[in-house]
């Protein structure tokens, strides 16, 4: 009798590992400002979404974009097929933030779990973005138009980082925001729909 409660205390505690171990693995970070597909999906306000309604911290993929990382048609879902939906264009008809050029915007990201942090990347799409068509690397201007290094810290809950939304653009665009990880071969990608 003893030997079954201690092998069934044994199996409950693996379990419990388990879980505890996925768990932290699949808590990360996704961007809230604005709001990204990932958060959108999250919030039910953009529905058919599959697991990334209940992960929208997960998008993590491939570091060092724009020369690696995930390729081109699956940059929003950070190359992991899970969440191929966030490069599903719908159409175009993803909600978007408004926003106007030359602004100063809040950049605001929410994490589940803190990492060491080389730095966040903001890109924007440029003139040839046709947001009926999935984002590949030609239609971003792929130099960041605001970089804030981290230096191996670690962000708290949330961070915000203040920058100023690029002049000249007009119509439906993109914002794709990266947070590189410094001590691992990944980083989190957020893409956000906005409205000039």
């Amino acid at each position: 009798m003893r030997k079954k409660i201690g092998s069934a205390v044994i199996g409950l505690g693996v379990a419990l590992l388990s879980v505890i171990a996925t768990g932290s693995a699949q808590s990360h970070g996704y961007t809230t400002l604005p709001m990204s597909r990932q958060a959108l999906c999250a919030k039910g306000t953009v529905t058919n979404c599959g697991d990334i309604q209940y992960e929208p911290q997960s998008v993590e993929g491939p570091k060092g974009f724009p020369a690696a990382g995930p390729a081109d048609g699956t940059i929003c879902a950070g190359g992991n097929s899970r969440f191929a939906q966030l490069d599903d264009p719908r159409s175009g008809q993803w909600p978007a933030t408004k926003v106007t050029g030359g602004q100063s915007y809040s950049f605001t990201w929410t994490f589940t779990a803190s990492h060491a942090t080389t730095d966040f990347r903001y890109y924007l799409t440029n003139s040839s973005y046709d947001p009926t068509k999935p984002l590949t690397r030609a239609n971003l201007n792929t130099t960041p138009f605001l970089i804030v290094p981290y230096n191996g810290t670690r962000p708290g809950t949330t961070a915000v980082h203040q920058g100023t939304i690029p002049s000249g653009k007009t119509g439906k665009q993109l914002i794709v925001a990266v947070w590189t990880i410094a001590d691992t071969s990944n980083a989190f990608y957020s893409c956000a729909d906005v409205q000039f």
